[in-house]
């Protein structure tokens, strides 16, 4: 790894540019980023005299709204049915158990990549979000984001990254992806981007280049970034690359394809196992009070708030993870181990 360049910049849009609220969902657009208001109530006492009192009440942004963003890591059409139910038992967790605003209500927005989430957040204009532990670890490292929680989903709090090659390919090894064209999910996705190269680099010795932050002209392959762990799927179905990373449970699950649907188009060339599942960060413009109360609403939430719209396990709106627990961003060192072996820094967040 002599000589390797910085590893990672953003790609496509960034900041709350990048950005789009979900449809349906209530709330205004704030400038973020503030702990507790100071709000004052008045009183009439039995005499007749009325006092007026002070106390500090939480805030998201001065707006009465908390900012929810939304990574793409997987297909968004039915976002909002799946997160509805999780956005509203946050909005009344918080309303019953702290003094918050009146009316306080949770609004979803769709990133347009992790780097938009991440910048947004270290901006106050998103509260909290689901991201990649890839791009919540140098979240923290940039000090954008906070680590609160660790998710878990198809059974486990660990997951797989893949490179799979289609069915009737000559590749049979890493290092055979010389030449080739090779997808990726996201530029800042852990099992989509940052395991492949590594493995493609470390046991394929492949040049890597200045991918993914540049135009990939020094690598030995054609990089293509879909956008999405489906989308790099569906250019190796469609027969546009060569090979293409993406989280195992493209292959595993029905995320996208069924298993039976992707084991009669692809193959698995190389897999990497062990990677701690994506977490739930804050913005580290909310006060600790906040932060913890936006934890504890998550902690406390019933099995129902991952069930979809329809409130019932099992069925297509389902989130595809059904529970958290507490972490931090000691639990994602093997993702920053990983980028420190490529070089990569926190500077990946500068223009």
């Amino acid at each position: 790894m002599a000589g390797r360049r910085k590893f990672l910049k953003i790609a496509g849009a960034t900041g709350i540019a990048g950005l789009t609220g979900l449809a349906g969902c209530t709330g205004d657009g704030g400038d973020g980023g503030s702990g507790t208001t100071e709000a004052r109530t008045t009183t009439e006492t039995s005499g007749g005299d009325t006092t007026t009192e002070t106390s500090d009440q939480m805030s998201f942004g001065d707006d009465g709204t908390i900012d929810f963003g939304i990574s793409p890591s997987v297909p968004q059409s039915d976002l909002e049915v799946q997160y509805a139910p999780l956005e509203d038992h946050i909005g009344s967790y918080l309303q019953e158990n702290y003094d918050v605003p009146s009316g306080l209500s949770v609004e979803g927005t769709i990133g347009s990549n992790y780097s938009a989430i991440i910048q947004s957040l270290g901006q106050g204009t998103l509260d909290v979000a689901e991201t990649g532990p890839f791009a919540g670890a140098l979240g923290v490292m940039s000090d954008n984001a906070e680590i609160i929680l660790q998710r878990y989903g198809y059974g486990g709090w660990t997951y797989k990254s893949i490179i799979a090659v289609p069915n009737d390919s000559d590749i049979t090894e890493l290092s055979d992806l010389s030449g080739k064209t090779v997808a990726f999910s996201d530029t800042l996705s852990t099992s989509g981007a940052l395991y492949p190269l590594y493995s493609m680099s470390s046991e394929g010795g492949l040049d890597i280049g200045n991918l993914p932050d540049g135009n990939g002209s020094q690598a030995e392959f054609d990089a293509r970034f879909a956008g999405g762990h489906v989308g790099s799927y569906t250019l190796l179905e469609q027969g546009q690359v060569d090979a293409a990373a993406m989280g195992g449970f493209v292959r595993d699950t029905s995320t996208g394809p069924s298993p039976e649907e992707f084991d009669s188009v692809a193959t698995t060339l190389h897999e990497d196992s062990g990677l701690p599942r994506a977490p739930i960060v804050v913005s580290p413009e909310l006060s600790d009070d906040v932060k913890t109360a936006i934890q504890e609403a998550f902690l406390q939430g019933p099995d129902s708030i991952y069930h979809g719209a329809d409130g019932e396990e099992g069925t297509d709106d389902d989130l595809w993870f059904s529970d958290v627990r507490e972490a931090s961003q000691e639990d994602y060192q093997s993702v920053i181990d990983v980028a420190n072996e490529l070089g990569v820094g926190t500077e990946i967040f500068e223009e």
